[in-house]
């Protein structure tokens, strides 16, 4: 109900913004171009700007790496924690006050983050708190562990969405959100990864290993587009 009537207040946001005119600053839209056509340009335009192109790529590889641990949390809670159901809703309370404060921090502080080294650094704290969180023993320690996921989570998320935004002219930028949320069925993936990878050597390793290579990814994203780092 709470999220339902968050969307609507979206909406109605929504509907207050003026249209303006939609000139393209970097590349240009064909006029009267194909729906495959349409798909082409804004596949073409994301690979071309190095901006975009860095955000799509931290999306992806923490939807395939990162975020998958999520599916594995039922056995944490269960098996190697010990606290059954009540246990698993404490975790995913402390994710949601983590990524609360995640949200703040990006919305207070604005224009002065340093988006392109908070976005590349958030993620990679993203999948080293799932590393630290996968060898937790304590349930305790994995309360805190968790409160740092969500804050990293929601503080690289809604970074790199800025990042997309604001680098995609008007005529594009629709086309690099919905490429953006494509990240959903790489998650998908990344679940059936996360699963298998369980089955054979158990779900701390799993998401241990997972969240390792999401953050080896990133940071190696960091040294191959170096722009990145310094996106504002």
């Amino acid at each position: 109900m709470v999220q339902t009537g968050c969307y609507l207040l979206a909406a109605v946001w929504t509907l207050w913004l003026r249209l303006t005119p939609c000139t393209a600053t970097s590349g240009r839209a064909v006029p009267g171009a194909s729906f495959g056509q349409s798909i082409v340009e804004g596949w073409t335009f994301s690979w071309r700007t190095e901006a975009v192109r860095a955000g799509l790529l931290v999306t992806m590889g923490a939807s395939l790496f990162i975020m998958p641990f999520l599916t594995l949390l039922p056995v944490f809670a269960r098996d190697l924690l010990g606290v059954g159901a009540t246990g698993q809703g404490g975790l995913l309370t402390a994710m949601g006050i983590g990524a609360v404060g995640g949200a703040v921090l990006v919305a207070s502080l604005g224009d002065r983050l340093p988006r392109g080294l908070l976005m590349l650094g958030g993620v990679t704290l993203y999948g080293l708190s799932v590393v630290a969180f996968a060898a937790s023993p304590a349930f305790r320690l994995s309360l805190g562990l968790m409160t740092l996921v969500g804050l990293a989570h929601v503080s690289s998320y809604a970074l790199v969405q800025t990042v997309i935004q604001t680098y995609s002219p008007p005529a594009f930028r629709g086309r690099t959100m919905a490429i953006f949320h494509m990240s959903d069925v790489v998650f998908a993936l990344g679940s059936l990864l996360a699963g298998t990878l369980a089955a054979f050597v158990g779900a701390r390793w799993a998401a241990a290993a997972m969240g390792a290579a999401g953050a080896l990814l990133t940071v190696t994203i960091s040294v191959v587009l170096p722009h990145a780092r310094r996106l504002r």
